[in-house]
């Protein structure tokens, strides 16, 4: 999303144009997967991690271009709102003690960049939505600079043909009107890569489909907005409204959204970025001057550079990659269900979780995904993202049965089991599994902490809501900095 644009208007020719070069890299696309063309000699995972920026009293803090500057470190760069920063970790192999060797990188870099931070006063926060932001921060004036996020507002807003209307209902309830695209910068989240061939894909894109809502369950870190306790990973519901650009009447009408959980299990990649082009209008119809067919024949390997235009605007919660490196081509999930934080190591701990689980049902000589319909883990995945860690997901041979008792029961052995496939050290999976363990023992994700912490301050206080708010950020951040996981943080 970060990328730069030069183009700032649009023509209908410009569309046209676009619409013919994006199906001619669909075709190029399929080709490629007909010829043996993908890189896959070892694989690797990456990990990027959406922040929230916060000054001395942990409010939004509008200066990340500063921040950026102060930090000078090119794995960090600016998101979508000016208090958010994206932090890229090089990918790595998870064999012998790559979470750990991730780990050290992760908290050697947020170290570095919160003491350079620090001296033009702000900070870094992991958090899935900052608790203390307010409606006045979300106008267009939060934007940040580069001008790809002004330009994705004005074609969003145009295509969608009137304000963002935000309504959430939880443990209280929430309306709101936007007339930007802003609210989608207050979610911030963990993205995990993960390399596979164009075979395996399928696999392991269903299971990531399958496991989404168990992600969820306990890793919910989401549950204020705008002052008002909704979601235990409200997240995902406002991720959903923010960047619509559907209609009233198109919803009504079935018109599939921008951000999708998607409608069915999938036989080959291909199916993904099909429905990509099928589907949806270009919001940003950008043409490079590549012809993918022209360069297949010359031996090389195409950018496909409006297929992957396409696919970046296009926001499934398990996205498909496809990108070139060192002039190799190559395929990746990236999961992207879950928030930001609370520390390094639950981070770490959610990819371990994550990483093995995927594995162990891909390799599954009876795959789950021929067991369960996709609805069902649609179902799980929205039931998780309200209630976290005391959802209850239907999970084939046990029915409906409380998340906790899921992992605790079924699914923490086949993760092991898959951790160990992929040639992770015993102690490494113990250490980070265990920490998954221990949260659905005590109950304790981040979303649960946060609000046990805030009602603790609040309703047995004199403090005003927001001031509540703001001091149980300022305990969460001091927690963060520990490493401590959040089910061992005091209250």
């Amino acid at each position: 999303m970060g990328e730069e644009v030069g183009q700032h208007t649009f023509s209908r020719a410009d569309r046209t144009r676009y619409r013919v070069r994006v199906r001619r890299c669909l075709d190029a696309f399929a080709r490629m997967l007909s010829e043996p063309h993908f890189e896959f000699d070892r694989p690797l995972t990456g990990l990027e991690i959406e922040l929230n920026l916060v000054d001395d009293r942990h409010e939004p803090a509008m200066r990340n271009a500063e921040t950026l500057e102060a930090i000078a470190d090119p794995a960090f760069q600016t998101e979508l709102g000016q208090w958010n920063l994206e932090i890229n970790v090089p990918p790595r192999p998870l064999r012998g003690g790559g979470g750990a060797e991730f780990e050290r990188a992760v908290r050697a870099s947020l170290n570095a960049a919160e003491a350079k931070a620090r001296e033009i006063g702000s900070h870094l926060i992991m958090i899935g939505i900052l608790p203390t932001l307010r409606q006045e921060h979300l106008t267009g004036t939060a934007l940040s600079v580069n001008p790809r996020y002004a330009l994705l507002n004005q074609q969003i807003l145009a295509a969608r043909g009137e304000d963002l209307h935000i309504v959430i209902d939880g443990a209280e309830r929430l309306q709101a009107t936007c007339d930007t695209i802003v609210p989608e910068a207050a979610c911030t989240s963990t993205q995990f890569h993960l390399q596979v061939s164009p075979e395996q894909f399928p696999a392991y894109w269903n299971a990531a489909q399958a496991v989404a809502g168990v992600q969820v369950a306990t890793g919910a870190n989401s549950p204020f907005l705008l002052g008002r306790q909704l979601w235990a990973e409200t997240r995902i519901a406002l991720f959903e409204q923010a960047t619509d650009t559907r209609s009233e009447e198109l919803k009504a009408q079935g018109v599939r959204p921008r951000v999708w959980f998607g409608e069915r299990w999938i036989t080959s990649i291909f199916d993904l970025f099909e429905e990509n082009v099928r589907y949806f209008s270009a919001l940003l119809p950008i043409c490079s001057d590549e012809d993918p067919m022209e360069v297949l024949d010359r031996g090389d390997t195409p950018e496909l550079a409006e297929l992957r235009l396409q696919n970046g605007t296009i926001y499934r919660w398990n996205r498909p990659v496809y990108a070139v490196v060192r002039e190799r081509p190559h395929l990746r999930v990236e999961n992207r269900v879950l928030p930001a934080g609370p520390t390094v190591v639950d981070t770490l701990a959610n990819g371990a979780f994550y990483f093995g689980l995927v594995r162990a049902l891909a390799e599954q000589e009876r795959p789950i995904w021929t067991q369960m319909s996709f609805s069902a883990a649609e179902e799980n995945f929205h039931a998780a993202a309200r209630s976290g860690a005391d959802a209850r997901l239907y999970w084939p041979g046990l029915g409906t049965v409380p998340a906790t008792e899921l992992v605790l029961r079924r699914l923490l052995p086949l993760a092991h089991e898959g951790l160990r496939r992929w040639d992770v050290d015993a102690a490494e999976r113990d250490r980070l599994l265990g920490v998954i363990e221990q949260r659905c023992l005590t109950g304790t994700t981040g979303a649960a902490w946060q609000a046990r912490a805030f009602h603790r301050l609040f309703d047995a206080t004199s403090l005003s809501r927001f001031e509540a708010l703001r001091r149980m950020v300022a305990v969460y951040r001091e927690h963060m900095h520990t490493n401590e996981p959040v089910h061992a943080w005091p209250e």
